[in-house]
């Protein structure tokens, strides 16, 4: 066998597949093989930054059947063991430019740094000498529709390909298909476009149009902020590109999301905004008024364009100073859209992200972003990123400060998104690299990045002198003649434009901006959007609007049978079927009614309805606190895949969706996406759930820039709905308080509602009331943990049904007693309880009463006055709350409670002392505390 083996006669002819056999052998456990094939496949394999499997064997095996071929007489005698290593050589040569080439790329239009020499690209490094150059080697690809070339031609392919002004990265990709579909691509057409002369004159046209916006109103508006896209003006080349051609893919939607740096020449040479309106922002003449509103470059715009393939709807989402945060919201939108659209929905909806260099690599919020993009509950289907990197972030751009990775890119390998760098001052390859991703996006329905490599002209704003800080950087920009003026030559070169009507271009695009007009009108002013929302039920509508919540008893014990009834050959936990079990006897009134069961039939009964219910979290399906159980697991599955069981839906065949989502563990990513769902799904409940109150804090930029603030800066309604586990239980800082009062500090103009309910009726009543009121605005919920399964705070049946409704305050059980009454308690969620209970035990039902204020905010004067009314003899009125005296609602609610509070009734405080914590760590203090704001609350002076 060894001198078979030996011989190498094995590499030709008819034994040609033992070989693949045996390499097949050698992949799968390298010990398979004898120490002879082990060595040789070694070397095979020995290919810069080679990682295990990860160089396909398709091109070796190839070279194998082709050598024989070439070589046949020596399948009766000995063969070149030479040519066989320079083949193998060759091999590793190009998979070395497949995974560095993009280090040699020319991306940077400053040309900053010389090119650096790697080893793994030198021919010399793998025994080949220019003696070898004129020599035709199989390339296992199809460099230009040729597998067998010279090696001379080879590396020039390769740099063409690899080294040129575009650079590409794909070699991290996990997935076969996926890593091959790029390099297949590339290769062929050697990463480079074929282009029209109607094309380049085109995109000539979009340079023109971003340089001279920019330039004019620079001159125009002096001193004025605009972050300027100069330098990046390829960016709009991208844009055109992509909605020019998205159309032919099936997309009728494009949903974008960016910060500033660019934005104005977005709106204007993208989505069409008139320039005259722009004018009219920069002297501050709006043609919408809102509370607050906001600086030019955040807001949004909506328009229809007419492109070659038919009408395309796009929109710029509204967006705040803080980078990225804007990336989710884009993303949940782009989901409801999708949703609305049916099956045809991912392809027919792109979310395209515009990112920075420094603020893609830098905020966290990105990797979060990365991280949903795959999840069942949060994909879009692919998303197309889009780079402007000018190469420095503020005043920062030394790569030893500004990353600890080559590429600000690399943070999108954690998906194995592929990855397409390219020069800002090559608009055509610009082109080339979009259809690329758009292709890519289409056939595998995941992330793609474009990086367009590019300058930041002036400063971070136009008021900023970056020679303060780079000059360098800003002495190569200062000589750079600008994107516009490289493309114009090289198409006079060609003969595609003369320079005349190139020059034309500028003065045709100022005369019209001197007109405060397009050149072209672009976008389509009567094209009604199928799938348009119509926002205007919901528009001036009051929190207290009538509406029914309550149902009909008979549906209830309906609805609770079908989502307590389980597939036959379903085996649930004992805990769900005891479950399962009292919800059945709730739904027929012979036990009280648990808030897992209210938030189950709130949901059922949306469902039922016909509006769509979403809820998501990190333990949402089950709960935190194992109260919901809205997904039931076989306890007898075999597979990760099957054996789970959503009752919600499956109540009946015209239902509405449920989706109920165990999120990735991250708040800021997936609260913003979900702000973004909610803004475009006004029919749905859409929920986030915290796990516990206080983790909200991690999504802090999501609550301040958005939910609370969205509607008056923008006029942006949305439906969202915050659960915020809160309660004092004596389980430390971090699981106590939900931070009702910085919600509170947020609250004006009735931007939201904040609402901490004490009984479990209320629960399903307000979730309830939250979809079928004509009103929309974000609801935060502060839900108790200890009352999930607190007896006195169930409800009977009957609060559930017809004529009962949310109340916004609760007045106390005790009657009969209101003019002996001295104090009145006002209180919110949980603590009624302590306090009512050491009322009873103290026998102090005709001097004090109880309120609980059930409706934060907007605060219910009305309702509240009512209540105290009852009560002409009280003299004080005493607010009681678990959190400490700095914390929770006293100092935001003080002054309304001021507001209705009697001339001679004195407004007094209980509650835990002043505290830099939220809550104690000791039970023991914690007892003690509780003790006290009791006594204090009890306590008549």
């Amino acid at each position: 066998m060894m001198e078979e083996q030996t011989s190498l006669s094995y590499l030709y002819g008819a034994n040609a597949p033992y070989i693949e056999e045996l390499y097949e052998s050698y992949l799968k456990d390298r010990d398979s093989v004898d120490e002879y094939w082990k060595d040789y496949f070694d070397k095979v394999a020995a290919l810069p930054g080679y990682v295990a499997k990860d160089i396909p064997q398709l091109p070796i095996q190839e070279s194998f059947v082709n050598l024989s071929r070439q070589h046949g007489t020596a399948a009766q005698g000995s063969v070149d063991l030479n040519i066989l290593q320079k083949q193998v050589s060759v091999l590793k040569l190009m998979n070395a430019y497949r995974i560095l080439g993009s280090r040699n790329a020319n991306l940077d239009p400053l040309k900053r740094r010389s090119k650096e020499y790697l080893a793994e690209l030198d021919p010399a490094q793998y025994g080949l000498t220019d003696a070898d150059m004129s020599t035709k080697f199989y390339t296992g690809s199809d460099f230009a529709c040729s597998p067998k070339l010279p090696l001379c031609e080879i590396i020039n392919k390769l740099d063409q390909t690899y080294c040129g002004t575009v650079g590409v990265e794909f070699m991290h990709i996990t997935r076969p298909d996926e890593r091959n579909w790029v390099q297949e691509r590339v290769e062929k057409d050697l990463s480079a476009g074929s282009f029209t002369p109607e094309h380049k004159r085109r995109i000539l046209k979009q340079l023109t149009a971003a340089e001279t916006l920019e330039r004019y109103l620079h001159t125009r508006y002096v001193g004025q902020k605009r972050f300027s896209l100069e330098g990046g003006e390829s960016t709009i080349v991208a844009l055109d590109y992509l909605t020019q051609h998205c159309g032919n893919q099936g997309v009728e939607e494009v949903m974008i999301g960016m910060a500033h740096r660019g934005r104005l020449n977005v709106l204007v040479n993208i989505l069409g905004k008139e320039p005259r309106d722009l004018f009219s922002e920069f002297e501050g003449k709006y043609t919408t008024t809102l509370p607050s509103g906001d600086v030019k470059y955040h807001m949004g715009f909506t328009s229809d364009l007419a492109t070659g393939n038919g009408p395309l709807h796009v929109s710029l989402a509204f967006n705040p100073s803080h980078l990225e945060i804007v990336n989710p919201v884009v993303e949940g939108a782009v989901r409801a859209r999708q949703k609305r659209r049916g099956e045809s929905g991912r392809k027919a909806v792109l979310p395209v992200l515009i990112h920075g260099d420094s603020a893609f690599i830098g905020l966290g919020v990105n990797q979060a972003n990365f991280n949903l993009s795959q999840t069942r509950g949060y994909t879009t289907g692919g998303t197309i990123h889009i780079v402007i990197n000018n190469q420095i972030g503020f005043t920062t751009s030394d790569l030893r400060d500004t990353r600890s990775t080559v590429y600000c890119t690399d943070l999108a390998k954690m998906v194995d998104a592929p990855i397409f760098h390219v020069n800002g001052d090559d608009p055509e390859a610009v082109s080339y690299v979009v259809s690329l991703a758009m292709d890519y996006r289409k056939s595998f329905g995941k992330d793609v990045v474009v990086d367009i490599v590019c300058f930041r002209k002036l400063g971070h704003n136009e008021g900023d002198d970056p020679m303060l800080t780079q000059p360098m950087m800003y002495n190569k920009i200062h000589q750079h003649p600008g994107t516009r003026a490289l493309y114009s030559e090289r198409l006079v070169s060609e003969n595609v434009i003369t320079k005349e009507q190139a020059d034309g271009l500028i003065q045709a695009y100022r005369d019209a901006l001197d007109k405060g007009e397009h050149v072209e009108q672009t976008t389509l002013t009567d094209y009604n959007h199928k799938y348009a929302v119509d926002w205007t039920p919901y528009m001036g509508t009051h929190w207290n609007h009538p509406v029914e919540t309550g149902i009909p008893a008979a549906d209830i014990q309906r609805l609770t049978a079908k989502f307590t009834t389980l597939p036959e050959d379903f085996t649930p936990h004992n805990t769900v079927k005891r479950m399962l079990a009292n919800r059945v006897a709730m739904a027929e009134g012979t036990q009280p009614v648990d808030w897992g069961m209210a938030e189950t039939l709130a949901y059922a009964s949306l469902v039922s309805n016909g509006n769509g219910v979403r809820i998501s979290g990190e333990d949402s399906g089950r709960g935190t606190f194992s109260h919901r159980h809205a997904v039931l697991h076989d306890q007898k599955r075999e597979k990760s895949d099957a054996g789970a069981y959503v009752p919600l839906r499956n109540l009946s065949e015209n239902q509405a969706s449920f989706l109920v989502i165990d999120s990735i563990l991250n708040e800021e990513a997936v609260l913003a996406y979900e702000y973004g769902f909610a803004c475009s799904a006004p029919d749905q409940l859409v929920i986030w759930e915290a796990q516990f109150g206080d983790f909200a804090n991690g999504a802090q930029v999501a609550i301040d820039q958005f939910i609370t603030s969205g509607e008056t800066k923008w006029g942006r309604l949305c439906g969202l709905t915050v659960i915020l586990p809160h309660g004092y239980d004596g389980q430390g800082p971090e699981h106590s308080s939900g931070r009702l009062e910085r919600w509170l500090q947020l609250c004006s103009e009735e931007n939201i509602q904040v609402v901490m309910p004490s009984e479990a009726s209320q629960m399903f009543h307000v979730l309830r009331r939250q979809v079928l009121r004509p009103y929309r605005k974000p609801l935060v919920i502060f839900m108790s943990k200890r009352l999930l399964r607190f007896n006195e705070s169930m409800s009977p049946l009957s609060d559930f049904t017809e004529g009962h409704a949310f109340r916004p305050v609760i007045g106390d059980q005790v009657e009969g007693n209101e003019s002996s009454v001295k104090r009145v308690i006002l209180c919110a969620g949980q603590v009624y309880y302590d306090i009512n209970k050491a009322r009873l035990e103290r026998d102090l039902g005709k001097d004090i009463a109880i309120v609980r204020v059930e409706q934060l905010y907007p605060f219910p004067y009305e309702q509240l006055a009512a209540e105290l009314s009852r009560y002409p003899n009280a003299t004080e009125i005493l607010w009681a709350q678990e959190e400490p005296k700095n914390q929770g609602a006293w100092f935001q609610i003080r002054h309304r409670i001021e507001k209705i509070a009697g001339s001679k009734q004195k407004v007094i405080f209980a509650g835990r002392p002043a505290s830099a914590s939220p809550a104690v760590g000791y039970m023991s203090k914690h007892v003690a505390q509780l003790k006290q704001l009791v006594d204090d609350a009890l306590e008549l002076k």
